[in-house]
């Protein structure tokens, strides 16, 4: 496909496994291991590690289908592409649609997280900020935004580790907190162990953004496989140290009625000098996954715009920085705008929902690769998806599959009224 200038429009691939797995990282190690941990206790009481277990089972197969998937369709818009090619036209609409929409409202809450950490009085105006200026970023070219990521990864993994250290040192630690004892006002059992995995696994979802990169990956077909599993490996490392070191100093109660659970840890464990490090933690850290979201979100809409599910003007990719600069503009005004109407935690579970649909398609895609065995991690994956979303708060569960229902309906309008007039 080329502009009117002859230029093809293609992206440039300059991101090797060590970006690939950065961007994957920036995306999950962020705000969501700030936020999630204490509305996931208060789903699932002292069963909060049984519900990370349950997150990180069903995240590894998706990332597992999505890695063989990436491999054979090495192109931008990730699980777009691939239910479009292994399914059909509608479901890769149907999972552009998902990721585009669920995506969208995580990227305001992503926004509203710098705010409220960086200044709480002025959440909204400074969330429309970082939106601005990350959209900058990305608008510079991709290798901008990966160096960008690394230097927000290395700040959110040096911030959790102190965490850590401080958690666990701490004189008050009992880490017989972590039994499966009183629900500690969560439901508990298995209703709750899946709320809380579900409302877990929007902290794990950003590996797909290595997948969604895909046409600017260097040897994608090498590259994506290793970087995927990688970048998963680190982050479940990473959130299991942190899950437990807080639950040893504050337990399963303490934790689901913090409102800022890691500030809340460190403070139980006698270290109030490192909460304002935790707050500029979390605010980098939200603006690491605001970044790679963002990016995310960007090249679905190109992938989309090229088959003329979206306007064919949003395919446009700049000539000099070799980016979809009319995407990124779109989609960084429309994260703009919901920054200042949205409320965090219903923006996370709405995008959980949205998440969770977007990879059954995957995994059903991963389905058509093979037969016997290796067909086993695609159904786990699915089912998981399914059962994860149905798992989350009503409302979430109620507005997704309305804007699912919506989403199709236009595909489906689309296509008639497009019959007719032929």
């Amino acid at each position: 496909m080329t502009q009117g200038t002859g230029m093809p429009q293609e992206l440039r691939r300059t991101l090797g496994v060590f970006d690939a797995v950065v961007i994957g990282l920036g995306s999950m190690v962020g705000a969501g291991i700030f936020a999630a941990l204490g509305p996931a206790a208060g789903a699932a009481g002292s069963w909060l590690l049984g519900g990370l277990v349950v997150a990180a089972v069903v995240a590894y197969c998706n990332a597992m289908s999505s890695a063989r998937l990436a491999a054979i369709h090495p192109a931008s818009g990730g699980t777009y592409v691939y239910g479009r090619e292994r399914l059909g036209e509608f479901w890769g609409y149907l999972a552009g649609w998902a990721f585009v929409v669920g995506k969208t409202a995580s990227c305001a809450a992503m926004a509203l997280t710098v705010g409220a950490y960086a200044w709480p009085g002025q959440a909204h105006a400074v969330a429309v900020g970082a939106v601005v200026a990350l959209t900058a970023v990305n608008l510079a070219g991709v290798q901008k935004a990966a160096w960008l990521t690394r230097a927000i990864v290395v700040v959110v993994l040096a911030v959790l580790a102190a965490v850590v250290v401080a958690c666990v040192g701490a004189q008050g630690a009992d880490f017989g907190r972590l039994g499966l004892g009183e629900q500690a006002g969560g439901s508990g059992g298995v209703s709750g162990v899946l709320g809380a995995a579900g409302l877990l696994f929007f902290a794990f979802a950003g590996y797909a953004r290595i997948a969604t990169l895909g046409e600017e990956v260097r040897d994608p077909a090498r590259t994506i496989p290793r970087a995927i599993p990688v970048a998963l490996g680190i982050a479940l490392v990473v959130y299991a140290g942190v899950t437990v070191a807080v639950l040893a100093v504050l337990g399963a109660d303490g934790l689901a009625n913090a409102a800022a659970p890691l500030a809340d840890a460190v403070r139980a464990a006698g270290v109030p000098a490192l909460v304002p490090v935790v707050r500029v933690g979390a605010a980098v850290a939200a603006l690491g996954s605001l970044l790679a979201l963002i990016l995310g979100v960007s090249r679905t809409t190109l992938a989309m715009a090229r088959d003329r599910h979206l306007p064919g003007a949003l395919a446009a990719v700049h000539p000099r920085s070799r980016v979809p600069h009319r995407a990124e503009l779109v989609v960084g005004a429309v994260v703009a705008v919901l920054a200042l109407t949205v409320d965090v935690r219903g923006a996370i579970g709405f995008s959980s929902f949205g998440v969770l649909a977007y990879y059954s398609i995957a995994n059903a895609s991963a389905w058509t690769l093979g037969s016997g065995v290796r067909r086993v991690v695609p159904v786990v994956g699915f089912v998981g998806c399914l059962v994860l979303a149905c798992a989350l708060p009503v409302g979430s569960v109620v507005a997704g599959a309305g804007v699912l229902v919506v989403g199709a309906g236009v595909y489906w309008g689309r296509r008639w009224a497009g019959g007719h007039k032929g």
